[in-house]
Protein backbone atom coordinates (compact mmCIF):
# COMPACT_ATOMS: atom_id res chain seq x y z
CA UNK A 1 0.00 0.00 0.00
CA UNK A 2 2.88 2.26 0.52
CA UNK A 3 4.21 2.48 -2.95
CA UNK A 4 0.38 3.73 -4.34
CA UNK A 5 0.05 5.98 -1.36
CA UNK A 6 3.08 7.75 -2.88
CA UNK A 7 1.96 8.26 -5.79
CA UNK A 8 -1.53 10.29 -4.13
CA UNK A 9 -0.14 13.58 -2.93
CA UNK A 10 1.93 15.86 -4.01
CA UNK A 11 1.68 18.25 -0.92
CA UNK A 12 -0.42 17.96 2.27
CA UNK A 13 -3.70 19.26 0.28
CA UNK A 14 -2.71 18.73 -3.31
CA UNK A 15 -3.67 15.47 -4.53
CA UNK A 16 -2.08 14.09 -7.96
CA UNK A 17 -4.20 12.58 -11.12
CA UNK A 18 -3.05 9.85 -9.93
CA UNK A 19 -4.94 9.82 -6.84
CA UNK A 20 -7.84 11.03 -8.56
CA UNK A 21 -8.06 8.31 -11.23
CA UNK A 22 -7.24 5.49 -8.32
CA UNK A 23 -10.40 6.81 -6.02
CA UNK A 24 -12.59 7.83 -8.63
CA UNK A 25 -11.71 6.39 -11.93
CA UNK A 26 -14.99 7.29 -14.07
CA UNK A 27 -14.88 10.91 -12.94
CA UNK A 28 -11.45 11.14 -13.61
CA UNK A 29 -11.61 9.86 -17.00
CA UNK A 30 -14.64 12.08 -17.80
CA UNK A 31 -12.70 15.23 -16.85
CA UNK A 32 -10.29 13.80 -19.20
CA UNK A 33 -7.37 13.42 -16.48
CA UNK A 34 -7.65 17.18 -15.77
CA UNK A 35 -7.68 17.95 -11.84
CA UNK A 36 -8.73 21.54 -12.74
CA UNK A 37 -12.11 19.96 -14.63
CA UNK A 38 -13.04 17.94 -11.65
CA UNK A 39 -15.50 19.23 -9.02
CA UNK A 40 -13.98 21.02 -5.85
CA UNK A 41 -16.65 18.37 -4.01
CA UNK A 42 -14.43 15.15 -5.08
CA UNK A 43 -11.54 16.52 -3.06
CA UNK A 44 -11.83 16.38 -0.04
CA UNK A 45 -12.60 12.43 -0.76
CA UNK A 46 -9.43 12.01 -2.52
CA UNK A 47 -8.09 13.59 0.25
CA UNK A 48 -9.20 11.66 3.20
CA UNK A 49 -8.66 8.42 1.01
CA UNK A 50 -5.31 9.17 0.65
CA UNK A 51 -4.23 10.42 4.26
CA UNK A 52 -5.97 7.16 5.57
CA UNK A 53 -3.51 5.61 3.26
CA UNK A 54 -1.02 6.99 5.03
CA UNK A 55 -2.15 7.36 8.74
CA UNK A 56 -4.42 4.07 9.43
CA UNK A 57 -1.63 1.70 8.57
CA UNK A 58 0.78 3.83 10.85
CA UNK A 59 -1.58 4.04 13.51
CA UNK A 60 -1.74 -0.05 13.64
CA UNK A 61 2.03 -0.41 13.27
CA UNK A 62 2.71 1.94 16.56
CA UNK A 63 -0.42 0.26 18.23
CA UNK A 64 -2.08 3.32 18.76
CA UNK A 65 -5.64 3.49 18.84
CA UNK A 66 -5.14 0.09 17.48
CA UNK A 67 -8.84 -1.26 16.80
CA UNK A 68 -10.29 1.40 15.24
CA UNK A 69 -7.45 2.11 13.26
CA UNK A 70 -7.82 -1.75 12.21
CA UNK A 71 -11.60 -1.16 11.85
CA UNK A 72 -11.19 1.60 9.96
CA UNK A 73 -8.92 -0.48 7.92
CA UNK A 74 -11.81 -3.18 7.13
CA UNK A 75 -13.33 -0.39 5.27
CA UNK A 76 -10.82 1.13 3.51
CA UNK A 77 -9.89 -2.79 2.20
CA UNK A 78 -13.56 -2.89 1.25
CA UNK A 79 -14.46 0.69 -0.55
CA UNK A 80 -10.89 -0.22 -2.26
CA UNK A 81 -12.21 -3.90 -3.49
CA UNK A 82 -15.45 -2.02 -4.61
CA UNK A 83 -13.72 0.88 -6.12
CA UNK A 84 -11.41 -2.05 -8.05
CA UNK A 85 -14.44 -4.06 -9.00
CA UNK A 86 -16.65 -1.31 -10.35
CA UNK A 87 -14.66 1.35 -11.03
CA UNK A 88 -11.73 -0.05 -12.39
CA UNK A 89 -13.54 -2.94 -13.74
CA UNK A 90 -11.11 -5.49 -13.13
CA UNK A 91 -11.62 -8.68 -15.12
CA UNK A 92 -13.08 -11.98 -13.65
CA UNK A 93 -9.58 -13.75 -13.16
CA UNK A 94 -8.31 -10.83 -10.90
CA UNK A 95 -11.47 -10.98 -9.06
CA UNK A 96 -11.08 -14.66 -8.50
CA UNK A 97 -13.93 -16.67 -6.44
CA UNK A 98 -13.55 -17.29 -2.73
CA UNK A 99 -12.86 -20.99 -1.23
CA UNK A 100 -11.80 -22.16 -4.87
CA UNK A 101 -9.06 -24.36 -5.75
CA UNK A 102 -6.40 -21.81 -6.05
CA UNK A 103 -5.80 -19.15 -3.55
CA UNK A 104 -4.17 -16.28 -5.99
CA UNK A 105 -6.87 -13.95 -7.10
CA UNK A 106 -5.89 -10.24 -5.93
CA UNK A 107 -9.34 -9.60 -5.24
CA UNK A 108 -11.12 -11.75 -2.80
CA UNK A 109 -8.54 -14.05 -1.89
CA UNK A 110 -5.70 -11.39 -0.78
CA UNK A 111 -8.69 -8.69 0.55
CA UNK A 112 -9.89 -11.73 2.67
CA UNK A 113 -6.85 -12.45 3.95
CA UNK A 114 -6.29 -8.41 5.33
CA UNK A 115 -9.71 -8.13 6.79
CA UNK A 116 -9.40 -11.45 8.63
CA UNK A 117 -6.13 -9.98 10.20
CA UNK A 118 -7.31 -6.56 10.74
CA UNK A 119 -10.09 -8.74 12.49
CA UNK A 120 -7.96 -10.09 14.77
CA UNK A 121 -6.80 -6.65 15.74
CA UNK A 122 -10.33 -5.44 16.08
CA UNK A 123 -10.66 -8.45 18.44
CA UNK A 124 -7.51 -8.87 20.48
CA UNK A 125 -6.56 -5.42 20.62
CA UNK A 126 -2.76 -4.30 20.92
CA UNK A 127 -0.14 -6.68 22.16
CA UNK A 128 1.95 -5.28 25.16
CA UNK A 129 4.37 -3.61 23.15
CA UNK A 130 2.29 -0.93 21.58
CA UNK A 131 0.78 2.83 22.58
CA UNK A 132 -2.50 1.33 23.21
CA UNK A 133 -0.98 -0.67 26.54
CA UNK A 134 1.06 2.05 27.56
CA UNK A 135 -1.97 4.28 27.61
CA UNK A 136 -3.48 1.88 29.60
CA UNK A 137 -1.10 1.04 32.03
CA UNK A 138 -0.51 5.28 32.44
CA UNK A 139 -4.49 5.25 33.11
CA UNK A 140 -3.67 2.70 35.51
CA UNK A 141 -1.61 4.02 37.51
CA UNK A 142 -3.51 7.67 37.65
CA UNK A 143 -6.10 6.41 38.70
CA UNK A 144 -4.38 4.14 42.00
CA UNK A 145 -2.71 7.28 43.19
CA UNK A 146 -5.53 9.14 43.24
Amino acid sequence: MRASAMTKLEGLFTPTIGAYYQILPGITEAAEYDTDAISIFFTPIVLLGSWAEFVLPLLILIGLFTRGAALAMIGFVGVQSLTDIYGHGVEAATIGAWFDRTSDALILDQRLLWVFLLAVLVVKGAGSLSFDNWLKLDRKSIFRNS
